[in-house]
């Protein structure tokens, strides 16, 4: 079994496609705005940030749930730094990086390998 998509509810598609594309650097294989925008994940899966609609719950800011991507460990000291700047830094261990998407999301990059 293998991954064929994650969906991401967002407040602000604009927003999440700054984080996601800008500070992440995932590529649009799909853009379908407003409505919603498709990111290459690799490996023929896709994550799909998806406007939230009116009279749906937002995301819980505080959760601690986690989506999590690969990344060298280069890239993930390089995303540390932006990760700060930008105000989204949410913590770190010895092989992964959290950040705050836009809505409150917890998202990570690691460089661990398994």
């Amino acid at each position: 079994m293998e991954l064929h998509h994650l969906a991401f509810r967002v407040e602000n598609l604009d927003r999440s496609r700054e984080f996601y594309c800008g500070l992440l650097g995932f590529a649009v294989v799909r853009d379908q705005a407003p409505r919603s925008l498709w990111l290459d994940l690799g490996e023929r899966a896709v994550l799909m940030l998806e406007a939230r609609q009116v009279g749906e719950p937002p995301y819980p800011p505080a959760s601690l749930e986690l989506a999590a991507f690969r990344v060298t460990p280069g890239e993930r000291i390089r995303l540390r730094t932006l990760a700060r700047e930008r105000g989204c830094f949410d913590g770190e261990t010895e092989h992964t990086i959290y950040l705050r998407d836009p809505d409150g999301r917890r998202v990570g990059v690691s460089s661990y390998s398994y």
